[in-house]
């Protein structure tokens, strides 16, 4: 930890958080590429505590990773390698895109946060299928969204593209409607417009598991719109929540601050914390509740288990934290459940 953050604030920091991402993923595949090496690491590394149950899954552990990381299912037995219970992949769209002109991802260090507006960079589903190997040891989820080009009401279709080819490949599916980088995209959270989205996709999905993520910046009868529409199309869980357009209470450069995109990191914690208490009260214990949003020590994902949350997921705090993040957090929650 010690090491890690002189490294970071000696050397990351001063470095393009693209390019340090770029960096950090190939040296991933390196480590994929080493016969052995994931699983060698995942016996070291690995959750130490009893496995947990959710949409029909065995998951090693409650903390995983969020979607945003991998974004082109590259490298995910090698993040599972380090401590995650599971790794979302994607997002990933119908079609390859190269996202938003750079420069693009922006650290907010005294707020622990980024902002970011990658715009869905990644090579379309095509392309991703076939790294989605069988057998596995990871648990991989798939999170899915809208090709920027394709307007809104094509999106169904586009979303049914990616779902016919990847589905049959994910542990889990997710639609993300939440993003704030895809023009038009959060639009598609309006229940109107999400009803027959979601139906699409359920009826292309086969037997995977799906789960619709949702922003942080819906208005609470929103949520509970978006709950009860969960409820009413039998979807397997939802995943609350997403990066935010809100901007409050920052400490870091107001110049950087200013950047648009989403915010990610230890300024979500409160509100996501919201967002999954009135899941939990609207809902019950009738569909699986995935937290994520803030979540930085084991601390925060006791909180989240004990609001509602059957799983937890992190990305932001790793990068402030360093690669064996999931693992301290891990031994933790194995120390003291």
């Amino acid at each position: 930890m010690i090491v890690y953050a002189l490294l970071f604030s000696q050397v990351f920091s001063r470095i393009d958080p693209e390019r340090i991402h770029h960096l950090t993923m190939r040296a991933l595949r390196v480590v994929e590429a080493v016969p052995g090496l994931s699983a060698l690491l995942r016996r070291v590394l690995g959750p130490q505590g009893p496995p947990v149950q959710a949409f029909g899954l065995e998951f090693p552990g409650p903390l995983g990773l969020a979607a945003g990381f991998d974004k082109d299912a590259v490298a995910y037995e090698a993040l599972g390698a380090f401590g995650f219970s599971h790794v979302e992949v994607g997002t990933i769209t119908g079609e390859p895109q190269p996202g938003n002109p750079r420069k693009r991802l922006f650290r907010l260090v005294p707020d622990r946060a980024i902002i970011n507006r990658m715009g869905f960079n990644n090579g379309g589903a095509a392309a991703a299928a076939p790294r989605l190997r069988r057998p596995r040891r990871a648990v991989v989820g798939v999170n899915i969204g809208k090709t920027k080009v394709v307007p809104e009401a094509e999106a169904a279709a586009d979303y049914v593209k990616s779902t016919r080819l990847l589905a049959p490949l994910a542990d889990y599916l997710v639609v993300n409607v939440s993003s704030p980088n895809t023009p038009g995209l959060r639009d598609l959270q309006a229940v109107g417009v999400l009803r027959p989205l979601l139906t699409a996709v359920r009826e292309a999905k086969g037997t995977t598991p799906l789960l619709v993520k949702i922003a942080p910046d819906l208005a609470d009868e929103d949520v509970d719109a978006v709950a009860d529409l969960a409820l009413e199309l039998g979807l397997d869980g939802i995943i609350a929540t997403n990066t935010t357009i809100g901007r409050e209470g920052l400490r870091g450069d107001p110049a950087v601050a200013a950047e648009t995109g989403g915010l990610s990191g230890a300024p979500l914690k409160a509100r996501s914390l919201e967002v999954l208490k009135r899941l939990k009260a609207r809902t019950g214990d009738r569909i699986t509740l995935v937290s994520v949003g803030g979540v930085e020590t084991a601390d925060d994902v006791r909180e989240r288990l004990a609001a509602g949350a059957t799983l937890v997921q992190g990305y932001t705090a790793m990068i402030y934290r360093g690669p064996l993040w999931a693992y301290r957090i891990n031994r933790e929650l194995a120390r003291r459940p």
